[in-house]
């Protein structure tokens, strides 16, 4: 009778043990993937944001340099000079810093690696213009594209 018990209970444990069927991994991928389609558009959005961070925060940081420019020099860099003027000493400047006006020695770039536009003198009586073109690097657009301009705070 022993034997008979040691088949029974081997037998058990074997019908207890099953795998996954189609119907449930099928479940589990579309579960994924309508996941998925609601995180990584807002993911993606968020790229687009921190780009125009970058170019806010070059904007500042390039105006910040004008206004240093001109507490030295009594005057902002004229449009031939243009943002060079921050990073190499121009002719006719009473004083210039060792280091230049911009750490590191270049102009910053907006977020889209593309160079800060710089117009003297600037719109609605501004001393200057200062903007980014956006992600297109073109003038104009709209959304991303949009013409990013410094402000002074």
């Amino acid at each position: 009778m022993r034997v008979e018990s040691k088949m029974w209970k081997r037998t058990g444990i074997q019908s207890a043990q099953r795998g996954f069927t189609l119907i449930e991994v099928m479940v589990v991928i579309v579960i994924l993937g309508v996941l998925a389609a609601m995180v990584v558009p807002a993911v993606m959005g968020q790229n687009d944001k921190a780009r125009a961070g970058v170019t806010n925060v070059a904007l500042s940081t390039t105006g910040g340099a004008l206004d240093m420019f001109k507490l030295d020099n009594g005057r902002y860099p004229t449009m031939q000079e243009g943002l060079d003027a921050l990073v190499h000493k121009p002719a006719n400047v009473k004083a210039w810093p060792s280091t230049g006006y911009v750490k590191g020695g270049e102009i910053p770039k907006d977020g889209w690696d593309h160079d800060l536009q710089y117009v003297v003198p600037g719109t609605n009586g501004k001393p200057y213009d200062l903007y980014s073109w956006g992600a297109d690097g073109k003038d104009g657009g709209e959304g991303v594209d949009a013409d990013i301009y410094y402000t002074k705070q």
